[in-house]
Order: C-alpha cells, then sequence, then structure tokens
C-alpha cells in the first residue's frame, strides 16, 4: 500500500488514511477472489461517465483486466471484455438494452514499452479522439496518457502471496475524490 492505514468497510472497501508516493490514496478495497475484483468493477462503473480517464498498474496477473471486465459489465458493454493486450486497444461499444449508452475503450501499454517511442505509438492509437465520449481504462500506461484529460483516476492493484487484490484509488484532479466518496 501507498502509505495511510486501511479503514475496512462494507465488501472491504475502506478509506484511506494519508497519502505516499504516489499521491493520496481516495479508496482502498481489499478483494479475495476475482470474483471480488469484478464486482468492484461494477460497482465503480457506478461512478464513471463519458471522458474518464482510468490508469491501471500493477503486476502482471494482479487483476487488471477482471476489473475492468467488471467496470464494462457496470457500463453495460456489448461483447466480452478481454485483454487487448495483442491488438493494443479494444472498443466496446454501448449495448442500449442493457447500458448506459458509454463505450469503454480498453488499451494495453505494456507492450510499448520496448518501443524506442511509446508515447508516439499511444498517439497512433488516437485515445485522444474518443477520450470525451467514451470511459478509457489504459492498463500500463502511467507516464504515457495522462496528458489526453485534466483530470484522471490512478488504479493501482496488487496481488498478494493468499490471491486477495489489493486496489487502490488515487484520484488526480477533477471531481474524482468526491464521486469516489460514493464508493465507500
Amino acid at each position: 500500500m501507498s502509505g495511510g492505514g486501511l479503514v475496512d468497510g462494507p465488501g472491504g472497501l475502506g478509506a484511506s488514511i494519508g497519502g505516499g508516493p504516489g499521491g493520496p490514496v481516495g479508496v482502498v478495497a481489499k478483494l479475495p477472489t476475482v470474483e471480488d475484483t469484478h464486482a468492484f468493477g461494477r460497482r465503480l462503473a457506478g461512478v464513471l461517465r463519458a471522458g474518464d480517464l482510468l490508469l491501471l498498474t500493477g503486476p502482471l496477473g494482479a487483476g487488471k483486466t477482471a476489473l475492468t471486465r467488471g467496470i464494462g459489465a457496470g457500463l453495460g458493454v456489448r461483447g466480452d471484455v478481454t485483454s487487448p493486450t495483442f491488438v493494443i486497444a479494444r472498443v466496446h461499444r454501448p449495448d442500449p438494452e442493457r447500458g448506459r449508452g458509454v463505450a469503454l475503450v480498453h488499451a494495453d501499454a505494456y507492450r510499448l514499452g520496448d518501443a524506442t517511442d511509446p508515447r508516439a505509438e499511444i498517439d497512433d492509437l488516437d485515445l485522444d479522439a474518443s477520450v470525451d465520449d467514451s470511459v478509457t481504462v489504459v492498463e500500463w500506461g502511467e507516464g504515457l496518457v495522462e496528458q489526453l484529460v485534466d483530470a484522471h483516476l490512478r488504479v493501482r492493484i496488487d496481488r498478494r502471496d493468499d490471491d486477495t487484490r489489493l486496489v487502490e484509488l488515487a484520484p488526480v484532479g477533477g471531481d474524482w475524490a468526491e464521486r469516489l466518496a460514493a464508493l465507500t
């Protein structure tokens, strides 16, 4: 955890006290299973809206795509949300019969880390063309995509030895802190 203590709340959620080198932590969730991670993503989707950018970080296998699957389910997008590792980015269109009409753009910058100029590779994805009309989730995007919007949400996921995931939500600008308060 990047500083502060965990205040337990319903469903393993809590508000963090303090912050750390990564900035202030708005919400910390302790999620025992992949299903809990998915459910937390669904809940998080309830505070998301078009124009939101989420930067997901954490080691391989931590649960970034599981969280994004939950976000997609909560937004009610069409199709299965799968890891975009090999295609770099996927657009999941809204399903008007079950969702709120907001698309999900899911990008994975992991493979771009070896590129000579990863920022140019990100520019080639044209994420800025869709960011205003969708919820954009970028795995491994820290340091590469923050310039797309004025405010964003940093999401750090760590997987412990017992497979429990610790998810830290750190608001950066805008009204993120107020919206995250609805999760606790």
